[in-house]
């Protein structure tokens, strides 16, 4: 029963594949912001990067998301900086034309935030652009050494930190969504490739080792409810 959760699935995802119509991919898009706010990635942000650049004190400041979707984390960024009266400069990166576009018209009122398409392995961005550099729920779609290589071209453009914010592969985390998904999803990709995800995640030591093997320097792993993990870590270690 829980031999699938013992290694990374390597099984592609519809949205990997392109394997959905343009209806389902703009249905997946609403209903994953709605599907995110329950499930705490936004939570797992402020608890690692908004607490850090409180930590520091810094009073403006910049960052990438890379695979950022619609834009929705970017968007918790600059409301809680508004709130703090601090300065932001917020770009997202997509691949995708159509989440490209999803950023800059989901940000409406939010000057803070552009949107870029770039491939997230080739960031179109020279050395340490940004103070910080951020990905949510998207080195699952990689295998282990595409997820190094996605950590170092972070780390390259992050003048500070990077944190990573990704699925705990667990079978409670997997047989709770499939549970919900059933009832309450009405996207098949949102509904299927969200379970999937769990089994293309990561255990924490995983992650812990992919940090390590990539060079960067001091990685840390936290466990954030429900069932989420932040890799933070600072610039790779010059050799």
């Amino acid at each position: 029963m829980f031999d699938q959760f013992r290694e990374r699935s390597l099984e592609l995802e519809h949205i990997d594949k392109g394997d959905y119509t343009d209806e389902e991919y703009e249905g997946c898009i609403i209903e994953l912001q709605r599907v995110n706010r329950w499930l705490g990635d936004a939570q797992a942000l402020k608890d690692s990067l908004l607490k850090e650049i409180a930590r520091v004190n810094l009073q403006s400041f910049s960052v990438v998301d890379v695979g950022a979707g619609s834009g929705e984390l970017l968007r918790v960024v600059a409301g809680w900086a508004r709130q703090t009266k601090r300065t932001a400069l917020l770009t997202g990166v997509e691949l995708n034309a159509r989440s490209a576009e999803a950023i800059a018209e989901e940000s409406e009122g939010f000057a803070e935030i552009s949107a870029v398409r770039g491939d997230g392995f080739q960031l179109p961005f020279a050395d340490n652009t940004f103070d910080y550099a951020i990905c949510s729920l998207f080195t699952h779609h990689f295998k282990d050494d595409g997820v190094e290589k996605l950590l170092r071209e972070l780390s390259r453009v992050a003048a500070r930190r990077i944190f990573v914010i990704d699925l705990h592969r667990h079978p409670v985390a997997y047989y709770f969504y499939t549970t919900i998904g059933r009832l309450f999803l009405h996207n098949r990709l949102l509904r299927e490739d969200g379970a999937l995800s769990i089994l293309r995640s990561f255990k924490p030591k995983e992650l812990q080792q992919l940090a390590q093997s990539a060079g960067l320097e001091s990685p840390r792993i936290e466990r954030h409810f429900p069932y989420r993990l932040v890799l933070s870590a600072a610039k790779i270690i010059q050799k």
